[in-house]
């Protein structure tokens, strides 16, 4: 039980209900999640040039001749790639920076793969690069420090965010100051709302 509670979002009590599942089945169910669990961390790896999780050198979206390998998609984690792909609604590449630029938690811009990232756009001749962090402080500070340090590197290349705003349902007298200003600033043309409904 105190194993299971270790786990993220995994309290006692539930621990405790998956601990007496456990003991309900028969040997063999207790046996695969044991072996899955034992693979997992054998035989799993990051991706040599995207650095999302794999079992091979490569992973499925680099190996993958027909994804656009010119659009570079940022993300913090392989929880981001999970979601975007979720979607089928992007075709490009990713690559997992494995967080982002945090001061207050000591998390320099060393701990992270930018460096692997500028060496990307250079070998696969990328064209545009999007940013797909988390909209937070961090989120923000990592987004303008990879922004500059492109620009830099490749003056011509189309650096984009992901579009912010307010989620279709809501009400805006419960939305944030932040999150409205944004959706204010990045407001579009009503043609454009029409085609995209």
């Amino acid at each position: 039980m105190n194993e299971f509670a270790k786990l993220p979002g995994i309290g006692k009590r539930t621990a405790l209900r998956l601990v007496l599942h456990l003991l309900n089945e028969n040997k063999q169910q207790s046996t695969d999640l044991s072996r899955a669990v034992k693979e997992l961390k054998e035989n799993t790896k990051r991706c040599a040039v995207c650095h999302t999780v794999t079992d091979d050198e490569l992973c499925a979206y680099c190996k993958n001749p027909h994804r656009n390998k010119q659009t570079i998609c940022v993300v913090e984690s392989i929880r981001e790639v999970m979601a975007i792909e979720n979607t089928s609604q992007y075709n490009g590449v990713f690559h997992v920076l494995g967080g982002v630029i945090s001061p207050i938690n000591g998390i320099g811009p060393e701990r992270l793969t930018i460096d692997s990232l500028l060496s990307r756009i250079n070998d696969e001749e990328a064209n545009e690069v999007i940013m797909a962090l988390n909209p937070n402080i961090d989120g923000d500070t990592t987004i303008f420090y990879l922004s500059k340090k492109i620009k830099e590197a490749h003056p011509k290349i189309k650096v984009t965010t992901i579009a912010r705003g307010i989620a279709f349902g809501g009400e805006l007298e419960y939305v944030d100051e932040i999150t409205l200003a944004r959706s204010l600033e990045t407001r579009l043309p009503f043609d454009n709302y029409l085609t995209n409904k």
